[in-house]
């Protein structure tokens, strides 16, 4: 017996966790993609976490995620960039 996975229901809040090397052109890129995406998102749930020796940065933002084609298109738009490494 097999088990689904479980269900997303949207809207729901979702936290996007985006890594990538650490300048000011990672954290533009990482905001204007979810400001395109996710317009009116709440910018003071940002979290920004500089590596040891600050080469890299984690960068989380939430958002209240309306579907999964918005979460999709996300997760494209990122990956665009060759700064960032991992989109979780």
């Amino acid at each position: 017996m097999t088990q689904e996975p479980p269900k997303i229901e949207f809207p729901c809040d979702y936290p996007i966790k985006i890594l990538g090397e650490a300048d000011n052109y990672f954290l533009e890129h990482v905001l204007s993609v979810i400001d395109k995406y996710a317009p009116g998102f709440d910018r003071t749930r940002i979290s920004i976490r500089d590596s040891s020796k600050g080469r890299w940065q984690s960068i989380t933002v939430n958002i209240t995620a309306t579907g999964k084609a918005q979460l999709t298109d996300i997760f494209k738009a990122l990956k665009q960039s060759p700064k960032v490494k991992m989109v979780l």
